[in-house]
């Protein structure tokens, strides 16, 4: 299967036309498309299916859990798949079945063990305090997304762990990226980046492919396991002000 990706284009404050790749056969959306939803409407009558995994941004100054369902509501108003601990099982066109599975994952702050865990906190708590969302009633904070972020994993762990049955491959599709080696080359690897990568290296042989966003920033690496490496890849857009955009592929399709 052909999969267009896109992610991290911040239409609510970037001027940017996104175009439909040649060949692809789906188009995937890793998240921060636009804070405030209205750009989704853009990919209505998509000439390919879309599938969607909401990014951070698309929950500032919000309630995390109800927005959750009320982007679900607007995702399908657009002929737009969301999936937040979901599944979703397509055949293309050779008739492979290719199972996504999708969640924004958020951040557990284990990026560097239990002993890096506090001063990863710490140093979340400034994009915390940006972000300005709730759950619950109560502020959308650190321990707070560690919470969310681990349930993601426990659901993520699980659906990958299942035995094969019906589909011949798998995608993953994150807001969140999978592994250190995602890291934004202008920054490396300080307690921040567990902001934005997890540790999930160990759930990476269970997928052919694992997309995601978050890092403004792109990545097309391979990582060794049996039966044939899993292919990572972030094609984040970025801010064109900062220089971000510069590496971006507006027309990128990955092979699974």
């Amino acid at each position: 299967m052909r999969l267009q990706l896109l992610s991290d284009l911040h239409l609510e404050t970037e001027s940017y036309d996104p175009e439909p790749a040649p060949g692809a056969e789906l188009l995937v959306l890793a998240g921060d498309i636009d804070a405030g939803w209205h750009a989704l409407a853009r990919f209505r009558g998509w000439p390919q299916p879309v599938v969607f995994v909401a990014g951070n941004h698309e929950y500032d100054g919000r309630d995390v859990d109800a927005s959750t369902a009320a982007l679900r509501e607007v995702c399908t108003s657009h002929g737009i798949t969301m999936l937040e601990r979901d599944r979703l099982v397509v055949t293309d066109t050779e008739g492979t079945r290719i199972r996504i599975v999708g969640t924004t994952r958020w951040s557990d702050f284990d990026l560097f063990g239990v002993v890096g865990r506090a001063k990863a906190m710490r140093a979340g708590s400034y994009f915390m305090n940006l972000m300005q969302a709730t759950q619950g009633g109560q502020p959308f904070d650190v321990a707070a997304m560690r919470a969310e972020a681990l349930a993601s994993r426990a659901w993520l762990e699980a659906e990958l762990k299942r035995p094969r049955d019906g589909w011949d491959r798998t995608v993953v599709v994150t807001h969140f990226a999978p592994s250190v080696k995602s890291a934004d080359p202008r920054y490396g690897a300080r307690s921040g980046t567990a902001s934005f990568c997890n540790a999930d290296d160990d759930l990476l042989p269970y997928a052919d492919v694992w997309l995601h966003g978050h890092l403004h920033c792109v990545h097309d690496y391979a990582v060794a396991r049996a039966g044939g490496p899993t292919r990572v890849v972030c094609n984040s857009r970025g801010h064109a002000r900062r220089g971000e955009a510069e590496a971006h592929r507006p027309r990128l399709v990955v092979e699974v």
